[in-house]
């Protein structure tokens, strides 16, 4: 977690253009707050986190969920069962007086919110706001849509979109915050371009806006899209959307063009209403383009949080040659010439923290001095978890001749997810299978912010396997890079642009299918990973400063939230400072 320092910082002003209003689904904003499922909110969490170390005038919104995504169980064989993640925002937050209603199948929905004061480095707050619909007066039903994160059906998740997007709108102007900037981050705060544009025509349902009014509201919104499929991106069929937003604003949406194959599409609304947008990864940026031909989409690279994902040992480490890392991530890159014994150290110290929860959950004694590759994420298919066990008998080999090989996998599926919970169970099935004196192999259960942490810092290699081109980024091997552990990935999302073969880890070779990636695979831990593990501590120690200094100093939310402020947030301001400058020069 964060730490905290007297020393005086100042600053650059931002314009005094007004706030930034952030809309996100999910938000991992406390360990204790399960109010994420997985990196989209770790994502917000983490951006969040920086907005506040850096000043930038903003605040957040998101719903409360009060029962969490869900805690996850798993049985001997591997099959996954949920529980509710229940929990009382009044241990963390504070409840504001105001309340708003929102319209939902024709009924009055109210909704109050509870505050979360973020703090950041030096003092500067971002505050949350939870949205919550369990209030006396509303229905059972009602009470329960800020209930469960991505539960429900498609009909639950319009009636939460409406609560977050055109709710959180009207929370924004109960509250009195004077926002001039709404960020939203994918697709599932769109529909706040309507209660945006209604406000402009003057707050009813009714009527034809005109090119001045869309122009106003398409100058105060940015969007952030995180989905690189068509099938990912939330859609509600014509039916519902009349059911449940109301005739009238259904054909508003169709004569505005929000629909797109007889589908209400958040992303092509939020698109429309947007005069900037972006992708979260270079590769993802060209294929949103390619769904979405009609819209220029930038590209900002997502980061991580650095003092959250950082273990405390190398924490230490980096305070005592570095600094000023936590200031600016960039002078990371000084890691470049740390010494390499106090490397290998800093890193034995994270291993052996993991090994020994490793043990403390399910009794498995793993061995310190062992190669450890760590695979953790949310499970879905196209991420192919299984993909390193294409040909066992090879992999049992490597491990036979690299004297011992570990594998720690965790991870949840979504629980209406059944090809996700069979992936689950098959990973458990060939792990109890495969294991024996040298190859061990471990699936650890409810996978979160916490056990994310610990794994990223403990192993000495970050497996991802992703199906291109379905991975947008992927922070997971950010959070790993911070820490000196190098990634053995498919070149999809982040890694395409934080890869150096045998410099920062390496890469599997793109192949027709997926034995021939798999064999590639196979030679990189054969032929690189393996050899140079244990026969050249020196030059791994090397490859673990490069991670941290070419990779660590360039993905995370410092210089992330830096972009957002210059291109997507404040862009005009910032031309008018270029210009000023560049006639003050010329004089």
């Amino acid at each position: 977690m964060q730490s905290t320092s007297s020393r005086p910082f100042s600053y650059e002003p931002f314009p005094t253009a007004g706030v930034v209003a952030y809309f996100s689904m999910e938000i991992a904003i406390n360990p204790g707050m399960p109010t994420y499922s997985g990196g989209l909110g770790v994502l917000a969490g983490d951006t969040l986190r920086s907005a506040a170390d850096q000043g930038v005038p903003l605040v957040a919104f998101t719903l409360a969920h009060r029962k969490g995504y869900f805690q996850q169980h798993l049985d001997s064989q591997g099959v996954q069962s949920e529980e509710v993640q229940q929990w009382n925002p009044a241990d963390f937050c504070t409840e504001e007086p105001v309340r708003i209603t929102v319209s939902v199948e024709d009924r009055v929905v109210q909704v109050r919110c509870w505050r979360y004061d973020l703090v950041g480095r030096y003092g500067h707050v971002v505050p949350i706001y939870l949205l919550d619909t369990d209030l006396d007066g509303n229905s059972g039903w009602d009470r329960g849509l800020t209930d469960h994160l991505y539960g429900g059906d498609t009909n639950y998740r319009l009636q939460q979109e409406i609560v977050l997007g055109m709710g959180g709108v009207r929370m924004v102007n109960a509250l009195g915050h004077r926002v001039n900037v709404y960020h939203m981050n994918e697709g599932h705060a769109a529909l706040l371009t309507l209660a945006l544009l209604e406000h402009q025509m003057g707050g009813g349902p009714i009527g034809a806006p005109t090119e001045a009014d869309l122009a106003l509201v398409r100058q105060r919104c940015v969007f952030t899209t995180h989905t690189p499929v068509p099938a990912g991106h939330d859609r509600f069929s014509i039916e519902q959307t009349i059911r449940i937003l109301g005739g009238d604003r259904t054909a508003r949406l169709e004569k505005l063009g929000c629909y797109r194959d007889g589908m209400l599409n958040m992303t092509l609304l939020a698109l429309r209403f947007s005069r900037y947008a972006n992708a979260v990864a270079m590769q993802h940026a060209k294929v949103s383009r390619e769904m979405f031909p009609e819209f220029p989409i930038d590209s900002i690279t997502n980061g991580v949080h650095a003092p959250t994902w950082v273990s405390d040992p190398v924490q230490k480490l980096l305070d005592t040659h570095v600094p000023a890392w936590r200031r600016d991530n960039l002078y990371l890159r000084n890691v470049i010439d740390l010494p390499e014994n106090e490397m290998l150290a800093t890193h034995a110290q994270a291993k052996r923290a993991l090994l020994s929860e490793v043990a403390t959950r399910t009794g498995r004694m793993l061995k310190d001095d062992v190669l450890t590759i760590g695979f953790a994420r949310r499970v879905a298919t196209y991420k192919r978890a299984t993909l390193l066990f294409t040909d066992p008998e090879r992999l049992v080999e490597i491990a036979n001749k690299a004297g011992g090989l570990q594998i720690i996998y965790a991870g949840k599926a979504h629980p209406q997810d059944e090809p996700g919970k069979a992936l689950i169970h098959k990973v458990v099935e060939d792990a109890a299978r495969l294991s024996g004196n040298l190859l061990q192999i471990v699936y650890l259960e409810n996978y979160d912010w916490a056990l994310g942490a610990m794994m990223t810092a403990g192993v000495d290699v970050w497996l991802n396997t992703p199906k291109r081109p379905y991975e947008a980024s992927g922070t997971s091997g950010m959070k790993a890079a911070l820490n000196g552990v190098p990634s053995l990935s498919i070149l999809d999302g982040w890694w395409i642009e934080g890869c150096i073969e045998g410099f920062t880890g390496w890469a599997i070779e793109d192949g027709a299918n997926d034995a021939e990636e798999a064999t590639s695979l196979y030679r990189k831990l054969e032929a690189a990973v393996v050899p140079l593990y244990l026969s050249d501590r020196t030059h791994w120690a090397r490859l673990m400063r490069n991670t941290i200094a070419f990779n660590g100093s360039y993905f995370n939310t410092n210089r992330m939230v830096k972009q957002y402020t210059r291109n997507a947030y404040y862009p005009v301001q910032l031309l008018q400072r270029v210009k000023v400058e560049e006639e003050q020069l010329a004089v």
